[in-house]
């Protein structure tokens, strides 16, 4: 596993986010001026100076559920609301889309150009906000900094991690079926033709060599599929072509987005659950890790002269019934609030078992440690 794949799943999955945000923001009709300060918030919260430091720290990734807990609270860092179906929905959608997306990179490295291809998107939300932009740029630069001389073998790792995360994961999006890119059973289709990964030749072609190194013979075979050489490499600059597609705004045509669970069977019902709802002492240092991301997250809170609204992601509330009731239990998740100060029994409960990961050559955590990290959220 890779201690580097946490930032660019949660770019990723955050610009996902946005996207179909923005979809629905255009569905219901909101204002502009107020879907563009639900975007501007929501980005302001996500690319947070302090969050990024935290987020970019080498670190294994941590269970959906905790992560799912992220995203539920940036998708309410503004006036808009979700309620649980509908970031069900979202976050199936997000999910889902990032998984298509990684399963079809070229090269492991081109995850790189599906994260720049987001932030690309995102800086379009927010022309008009040069204080915001200028964070998205901070971020991309780090991201040059930290990936952009990682050797191959590390993107492999990045990819095979990401792939991992993803995996049992096979909720049907409506769009995916209409463009036959995945089954009715949830799986996505791979296809057999288009560019090849640049700097890979067209296959067709078997060349022999002697003990000398020396190319001796040459034999021509037929495949099934249908290929050309990739046109030119994808930018890795802070600005430039991407060249690849995967990771572009695929609800910039407004259409209609459902998804459908795919009915897991029972061995792989268990195998979700083992994945969603870790052992208790790993939960609880996942809040620990809650804490110390959200210490960084501004939330908004509705009220004063402009109020909040409700953002559905459902076209009807029967077909938002129907999502709730056909959603597998092990699929459901239960958002964990964390609260400082409010609960002292739970922050000292929290300390207590970060205690015991003590490691006898480095510093105990403490209990005003932990304390610490718990009250940076109250402080926002």
């Amino acid at each position: 596993m890779s201690v580097r794949t946490l930032p660019l799943l949660f770019l990723n999955l955050g610009g996902e986010m946005l996207y179909i945000l923005d979809q629905r923001l255009r569905a219901q009709n909101i204002p502009g001026d107020k879907a563009r300060r639900v975007l501007n918030d929501i980005i302001s919260t996500m690319f947070n100076r302090k969050f990024m430091e935290e987020l970019f720290k080498p670190q294994e990734l941590y269970s959906k559920k905790a992560l799912r807990t992220v995203y539920d609270r940036l998708a309410h860092a503004s006036i808009m609301r979700l309620n649980q179906a509908s970031m069900d929905k979202l976050y199936d959608l997000m999910t889902m889309a990032l998984k298509y997306q990684v399963l079809l990179c070229p090269r492991p490295k081109d995850v790189l150009l599906v994260t720049f291809n987001h932030l690309d998107a995102i800086k379009g939300f927010i022309q008009d906000s040069p204080a915001l932009l200028h964070l998205v740029d901070e971020t991309f630069r780090q991201l040059l900094e930290i990936y952009g001389g990682l050797p191959a073998g590390e993107f492999h790792l990045i990819r095979q991690t990401l792939l991992a995360f993803f995996q049992d994961l096979h909720i049907r999006v409506s769009i995916f079926l209409k463009d036959r890119v995945q089954n009715s059973n949830g799986r996505f289709v791979l296809p057999v033709s288009g560019p090849v990964p640049w700097g890979i030749e067209v296959p067709g072609l078997i060349r022999m060599f002697n003990t000398k190194g020396e190319e001796v013979k040459r034999v021509e075979f037929q495949h099934s599929g249908n290929y050309v050489a990739a046109p030119k490499e994808g930018s890795f600059e802070l600005y430039g072509d991407r060249v690849l597609k995967l990771g572009t705004n695929m609800y910039s045509v407004n259409r209609p987005v459902e998804t459908h669970m795919s009915g897991p069977s029972n061995n792989l019902a268990s195998q979700t659950q083992q994945s969603i709802a870790p052992p208790n002492p790993l939960a609880k240092e996942e809040l620990n890790f809650l804490a110390r991301l959200m210490g960084g997250m501004e939330i908004k809170k509705p009220g004063g002269p402009e109020p909040g609204f409700q953002l559905n992601l459902f076209t009807t509330d029967e077909e938002e019934e129907q999502a709730a009731l056909s959603r597998p239990e092990e699929l459901s998740y239960e958002v964990v609030n964390i609260q400082a100060i409010q609960d002292q029994q739970r922050n000292k409960e929290l300390a207590r078992i970060m205690g015991e990961f003590e490691i006898t050559d480095q510093p105990r955590w403490s209990a005003s440690k932990g304390d610490d990290l718990l009250a940076m959220m109250d402080e926002l």
